[in-house]
């Protein structure tokens, strides 16, 4: 359940590129040499945790960081960990404080047009309380996007879905626009869709939706915050921390790649 995967895989994947220059007089042109590969460093802290439109710390901080490589080929594989605490506080885990997100694919572009498949599990180490199935779940995902808009859906792999058994065919999806206001700032307006496919869970199934602005620096530094809500106050979330998890809720953050 990590926020916004696609833009930290797309922040985590951008790489340089050396130009080489010559000269009016030189003889040849030295051709621009591409990296066989990539690594990218992020870490990030938050106001709070939001996935899906639901907290996952209960509004406490979090704090999150992932690696990434990324082949020239465009396939790559990659990492992400948060702290939770969602686990304990429905009292379905004990020692539970972390989501740990492993991630690979391939990704690419045809002119305007990007696309995306690849494999997420997440992991929630940890021990489920006596009739509790474990809470890792398998996600396969495919995404397409043009300009600065992109669509994406994930559906469910693995017999279970955050604890909810029998899940298999549940899926999300969500469509997310990322508008360059300037070359530094950008707003983000993104709708998303969890629907469950598990019997006698209709009610689960939800809507949710954010609006954020991010600044970003040369130095890899960017600042911003979003303000997030859902329909799923009435589908079957109920609170806990004396909260909602599925209420509106406003996150600022700052974080760096390197």
């Amino acid at each position: 359940m990590r926020k916004s995967l696609l833009l930290l895989a797309v922040i985590g994947t951008l790489g340089s590129q050396a130009v080489y220059a010559e000269e009016a007089a030189a003889p040849a042109a030295a051709a621009a040499e591409t990296p066989a590969y990539t690594l990218a460093y992020n870490v990030g802290l938050y106001s709070q945790y939001i996935f899906r439109g639901l907290t996952q710390t209960a509004g406490h901080p979090a704090i999150q960081g992932g690696v990434d490589y990324t082949h020239s080929s465009g396939f790559y594989l990659g990492t992400w960990a948060s702290n939770i605490s969602w686990t304990e506080d429905e009292r379905s885990f004990k020692n539970s404080s972390l989501e740990l997100d492993l991630y690979g694919g391939y990704r690419g572009a045809l002119k305007d047009v990007s696309y995306d498949v690849g494999l997420l599990q997440y992991v929630y180490p940890g021990t489920p309380i006596k009739g509790q199935i474990r809470a890792e779940t398998t996600e396969v995902y495919g995404s397409l996007g043009y300009k600065w808009v992109t669509a994406k859906v994930s559906v469910v792999a693995s017999n279970g879905l955050f604890g909810n058994p029998k899940a298999s065919g549940s899926y999300y999806a969500d469509l997310t626009a990322n508008y360059p206001v300037t070359d530094t700032i950008t707003a983000t307006a993104h709708v998303g869709r969890q629907e469950y496919n598990i019997s006698g869970t209709d009610n689960y199934s939800y809507t949710d939706w954010k609006l954020g602005l991010a600044k970003a620096f040369a130095n890899g530094v960017t600042v911003g915050g979003y303000y997030t809500d859902t329909n799923g106050k009435a589908a079957g979330y109920g609170g806990y921390d004396g909260g909602n998890i599925a209420s509106a809720a406003g996150t600022v953050f700052v974080s760096k790649t390197f």
